[in-house]
């Protein structure tokens, strides 16, 4: 295996101005926010954020929303933008949007009394313990327990813009500092009137929905809480135990604003991992089918791919009156994309006597306050006496088994070796290439949570191994899908096939996701299986995208529909990160396309044209949050892009009354 050296960003890279051609047009051709494909994206835009820039070698101190493109431009674009976009969607969704039942109306609510009065004490409690007074929550949040499938993120009320403060900013912009004075709006701290229309809605239950918002909120969550901080001064300090916290000195969350966050998300993370054992087993008859730690899919029980919500109201807002299965087929799509998060949150709450790398940090969020912890039985070294329990660990165990017996045994053909797109009681024959290859990521990550390897924004550190026989057998899984792809739809331009029909062993469609799908899958088969073959193979990949799919004309990557969606957007920006962390040169290689500059600067030109687009309203990104990703209101006058990167802020993106800051469902680049 290569030892892969981290090269200081510093020393080896200086982007300058870019040769992308500044008049390329990426139209929005549809507003609709799905969930599922948004999210996904967005935690793609995560991890290309700080996690990469500072595997770079970047210092992140060095990183300011207010000072444009600086240090470079790549650094701003990845460590701000990406990152920042990620975040605020993420609020969006969950606490602004009103798109889905409200988690007053949840399970675990239930359980405490199930009205206003039982939450609003529990988020009390996560305030106390991230060393907050109450106040520093926002106001009207509408804290969505179970996201819908899509909606339009338009408002459905006029924004409240009245200018609740006044501060001042210093902007750094082409090396010169100018002092601003800036409006707060009542906006940035009362959401009561960031709702979307609910007639752009659609009231659907979806399980990559799910598995998308929940990653968004795993990953956060982990951020937020994987370590502690000072009371006193809001100082962070890594966690050196569990009880850290108990001294009086010490409260959980890297900061106390951040540790409320994480206390929050993990909640909405529960619920929603609660509510898939709870009420959405299905065994193709019907809803709510019981599954435990022992299900081994010889009786399957999946997750129906739409179930239609009827809703209903309690506590004065959204519950789920009724469910309705739509579409009851496994979906290959449906299962990764739950499969992957419940396998960051089953190592984020893991409390295994056996698991020896566990934070203390994390440790301490689940141990019994302010999360409940699991039972011994669930804990120790023995998994045959794992019992179903509703605390977030027994939960997440429970899930994350049902979901790896599913992927290897109901959507695995042994024969063909590969994963398949549908069960309905029966295997179908067809393979979606992308959702293959990111089933690969998923099966890694899964791997590394059950043999207690670091996850998250730690996935590539090492660590012991537990070596576990489901752990095993994900590696083998990963290796015969890796396999599978580099013989059956690699074509002769080295790209790779849309879909195979295993029935007909065919192969058709050429589109850019899957591409860079294929980079992140193969990727990830080189970190699981340490073998440098896949490796090679994601090189050779990346050489043949960037022959035959970079347009010199629009200045970025295209197939021949010049469109990008969520999925399509999520999987460039994953593959040139694992093309920049993974499979740049490093030693004798030569390959131009390669070199860490010319992937750097791929990466920037691709985001500032299809992302932030080249004029204002146009790119993927419809609009953007207040003072986080350098966009701020001035006093006296309205404002529309005052950080010059042509994302209009939420009060001027369009839309009856605004749009909310979260990405479109289609754009087209063109001249």
């Amino acid at each position: 295996m290569n030892k892969l050296v981290k090269i200081s960003l510093a020393a080896s890279l200086v982007v300058g101005t870019l040769y992308a051609s500044s008049n390329t047009k990426a139209q929005v051709l549809d507003k609709t926010f799905n969930t599922a494909g948004s999210m996904f994206a967005y935690t793609e835009f995560e991890l290309t954020g700080e996690p990469m820039v500072e595997g770079l070698g970047l210092d992140l101190d060095t990183l300011d929303p207010n000072a444009i493109n600086e240090p470079t431009q790549f650094d701003y674009s990845s460590g701000i933008e990406s990152y920042e976009y990620s975040e605020e969607a993420m609020y969006a969704l969950n606490y602004q949007s009103k798109m889905g039942p409200h988690l007053v109306n949840g399970l675990l609510n239930a359980k405490r009394g199930g009205d206003m009065v039982s939450l609003a004490k529990r988020f009390i409690e996560f305030a106390k313990v991230t060393g907050n007074d109450p106040e520093i929550l926002p106001l009207n949040m509408h804290p969505t327990a179970l996201p819908y499938i899509s909606g339009l993120p338009e408002f459905a009320q006029k924004v409240d813009r009245t200018v609740v403060n006044k501060d001042e900013v210093v902007i750094v912009r082409d090396g010169k500092e100018s002092t601003v004075k800036i409006a707060i709006p009542a906006y940035l701290r009362d959401y009561k009137t960031l709702a979307w229309v609910e007639s752009g809605m659609d009231k659907t239950f979806n399980p990559a929905s799910f598995g998308g918002a929940l990653l968004k909120d795993t990953l956060w969550a982990q951020d937020f809480l994987g370590g502690m901080h000072v009371i006193e001064n809001d100082e962070e300090v890594e966690a050196s135990s569990s009880t850290m916290d108990h001294d009086g000195k010490h409260a959980l969350g890297v900061s106390s604003a951040d540790g409320v966050n994480g206390a929050i998300l993990t909640e909405i993370a529960w619920e929603r991992i609660l509510y898939l054992q709870e009420k959405l087993g299905y065994d193709g008859k019907k809803l709510g089918a019981t599954f435990t730690p022992s299900y081994d899919a010889s009786k399957p029980v999946w997750f129906a791919n739409k179930v239609s919500v009827t809703e209903g109201q309690a506590n004065g807002t959204k519950s789920v009156a009724s469910l309705k299965v739509k579409e009851g087929h496994s979906s290959l799509r449906d299962t990764w994309q739950v499969l992957w998060p419940i396998s960051e949150f089953y190592a984020y709450s893991d409390q295994r006597v056996t698991n020896v790398n566990q934070n203390p940090a994390f440790l301490s969020v689940f141990d019994g306050a302010p999360f409940k912890n699991a039972p011994k039985s669930n804990t120790d070294a023995n998994r045959a006496n794992d019992v179903k329990a509703d605390d977030a660990f027994s939960v997440a165990s429970n899930v994350q088994n049902l979901l790896f017996e599913n992927i290897s045994t109901i959507h695995f053909d042994k024969n063909a070796g590969t994963l398949v797109d549908r069960f309905d009681g029966k295997k179908g024959s067809s393979v979606t290439t992308f959702d293959a290859a990111y089933s690969i990521e998923a099966l890694r990550i899964f791997q590394r949570s059950i043999d207690a390897l670091p996850v998250g924004y730690g996935s590539a550190d090492s660590a012991k191994s537990l070596g576990t026989a489901q752990g095993n057998e994900a590696l083998a899984l990963i290796k015969t899908q890796a396999d599978f792809l580099v013989a059956n739809l690699k074509g002769k331009d080295g790209l790779y096939a849309t879909t195979y029909s295993i029935s007909s062993k065919s192969k058709k469609g050429l589109d850019l996701g899957t591409q860079f799908a294929v980079v992140r899958g193969l990727t990830a088969a080189f970190l699981a299986l340490e073998d440098n073959k896949y490796r090679d193979e994601a090189r050779s990949l990346v050489v043949s995208i960037e022959k035959v799919l970079f347009n010199k004309d629009l200045g970025t990557y295209v197939d021949e529909t010049r469109e990008y969606t969520p999925y399509t957007i999520g999987a460039v920006s994953g593959g040139l990160r694992d093309a920049i962390n993974n499979l740049k040169n490093v030693g004798s290689e030569k390959e131009p396309a390669l070199e860490l500059q010319n992937l750097t600067e791929r990466f920037t030109s691709w985001f500032q044209i299809v992302i932030n687009g080249n004029s204002l309203n146009d790119g993927a990104q419809l609009a953007e949050w207040l003072l986080d990703s350098g966009e701020y209101e001035t006093i006296g006058m309205k404002t529309s892009n005052n950080d010059g990167d042509n994302v209009a802020p939420i009060t001027s993106a369009g839309g009856k009354y605004g749009t909310a800051m979260t990405m479109a469902g289609k754009v087209k680049l063109s001249k």
